[in-house]
């Protein structure tokens, strides 16, 4: 029996079927925004993307995580 998930990737679920793109696409567009502040790329999502700001938040605090090496 695996843990429950935890953190930022708690909300993917709802994610994915909220906004109908699988979490890969949603990473992939935030690495290629020229945005690298967690603040702008939350905006930018929410602006852009229409976003709420929870999802937006556990979006780029992941990807940022992940690409930092936690």
């Amino acid at each position: 029996m695996s843990a429950p998930v935890k953190g930022p990737a708690s909300y993917f679920p709802s994610i994915e079927k909220k906004y109908g793109r699988p979490i890969a696409e949603w990473k992939e567009l935030i690495r290629a925004s020229p945005l690298t502040k967690h603040m702008e790329l939350v905006t930018w999502l929410k602006t852009e993307h229409e976003i709420g700001h929870g999802h937006a938040n556990a979006l780029v605090a992941h990807t940022l995580a992940e690409d930092s090496g936690k």
